[in-house]
């Protein structure tokens, strides 16, 4: 099993309501677990499963596309619409 990415996919925003990232839906929290090097894969797929729940509608399907893209290309989506602008 290949290493998981992180689920960011470059829409930081925090809802004030809910606490969770409108791109990924992760808390503050999570996002500090993620980049700690000591962090387990256990945790980090079930954290994706996790943050998947919390999402529903047109943010989970725009989650799963950005996220497989950023696995297969390196780059979430916005990311690459973003350089093809600049």
């Amino acid at each position: 099993m290949s290493e998981l990415i992180s689920p960011c996919i470059s829409i930081c925003k925090t809802d004030p309501v809910t606490g969770y990232c409108y791109g990924c839906a992760r808390t503050n929290e999570e996002k500090k677990i993620w980049k700690n090097e000591t962090t387990k894969e256990n945790w980090k797929l079930e954290n994706l499963q996790t943050i998947q729940t919390r999402m529903s509608g047109w943010q989970l399907e725009t989650f799963k596309e950005s996220y497989k893209h950023k696995s297969i290309h390196g780059i979430s989506l916005f990311k690459k619409d973003l350089q093809s602008k600049s």
